[in-house]
């Protein structure tokens, strides 16, 4: 699958990456009491590492901030989901198992504190381009609602707009029927390539840990 960013977003966010991982056969599910366990323990850390500390006070949620702002979009008013993610553990209010591939993407995205979506590869088609969204782009997302997302980073294949930092959409959701996948990982634009590729290995070993199947990575900058 060809993945690619645009110039228009590269000229306006420079050094701007993505980690791509490609899943094949794998096997997703209830979440093994191992990620579940994990998932939990680690929100509770992040509340009291947090607790005394304003979410937009953490560098990595800052610099994606910056990024809404770049594109034009209020980051007050257009929170990143690794933001949200954040919002929610430091309210205590943990989120809950709902199945193997999204409680791992919620992991690392809680880890890495950056957005990552993931997306059932066998209802994608074409080629995939990062980019902006466009005036009258729209998606139903996954919060139930229509989304424009004009202006707002977005991952789009040759019939739309189907994912963003900002909330993806239910047309290419991963459910416990998806067997091939791609994952995206919306890197901070300030680290290095080579730490780029670490956190992007590490994030496809334990996802085949608990999925089985094979995978490839890139990263594109």
């Amino acid at each position: 699958m060809e993945i690619s960013i645009s110039p228009e977003l590269s000229t306006l966010i420079p050094q701007f990456k993505i980690g791509v991982i490609t899943y094949h056969d794998i096997q997703v599910g209830q979440s093994p009491q191992m990620v579940k366990g994990r998932l939990q323990l680690f929100q509770e850390s992040l509340y009291f590492d947090y607790e005394d500390k304003k979410v937009t006070e953490i560098e990595a949620i800052q610099e994606w901030r910056q990024i809404f702002k770049a594109c034009g979009k209020d980051p007050n008013r257009y929170r990143h989901s690794a933001e949200a993610l954040y919002r929610r553990v430091l309210k205590q209010n943990y989120l809950q198992s709902v199945h193997s591939a999204i409680d791992l993407n919620n992991f690392f995205s809680l880890k890495y504190q950056v957005p990552i979506g993931i997306y059932d590869a066998d209802k994608l088609s074409g080629g995939v381009q990062i980019r902006l969204g466009e005036e009258n782009e729209s998606y139903i997302g996954l919060n139930g609602r229509e989304n424009s997302v004009h202006r707002l980073l977005v991952a789009a294949d040759d019939s739309g707009p189907f994912g963003s930092p900002f909330v993806d959409s239910e047309r290419t959701a991963v459910t416990e029927e998806t067997v091939n996948a791609l994952q995206v990982i919306f890197l901070r634009p300030s680290i290095m390539v080579e730490e780029a590729e670490e956190m992007t290995v590490s994030l496809k070993d334990m996802f085949l840990q608990v999925h089985g199947g094979t995978a490839e990575v890139r990263i594109i900058d």
